[in-house]
């Protein structure tokens, strides 16, 4: 799974890849009461084609949990077949059980694939923009 987000980190410029730092990342996800990762297989196979993670937190604007969904990747060659889909309609499942009404995510504003995905799921642009610092 750090594979696959060193895949999405290389068109998603703004996070540089750092496979140590995605499995630790993995690990405290995978641990957290608050979050899940979703992996879709192919068949029987173990072996992942696609995986997305989300996180709850607390959003003052809707008084309760809200779904933050990352890291949404999907094997080249299964693309198209459904399984971002079913990978999403997951997370909005977790969300909903865990008293979220809420899901959002960021998407590189040059993936315009990831963009069109989305948009079809009913995802809408907001005029929010996100900025972060880093504080070392």
């Amino acid at each position: 799974m750090a594979k696959m987000i060193g895949e999405l980190f290389s068109i998603e410029l703004d996070f540089p890849t750092d496979i140590a730092k995605q499995e630790r990342a993995l690990l405290a996800l995978l641990g957290s009461e608050t979050a899940a990762v979703f992996v879709a297989t192919e068949g029987t196979s173990d072996t992942p084609i696609g995986m997305v993670t989300v996180q709850l937190t607390i959003s003052t604007a809707q008084g309760g949990p809200s779904g933050l969904l990352e890291d949404m990747f999907v094997e080249k060659k299964y693309r198209g077949r459904g399984v971002a889909t079913a990978l999403v309609k997951a997370v909005e499942k977790w969300c909903l059980s865990r008293g979220a009404d809420r899901v959002q995510l960021l998407v590189d504003f040059t993936n315009e694939g990831a963009l069109k995905f989305y948009n079809a799921l009913g995802y809408k642009d907001t005029r929010m923009v996100s900025r972060r610092r880093f504080i070392h």
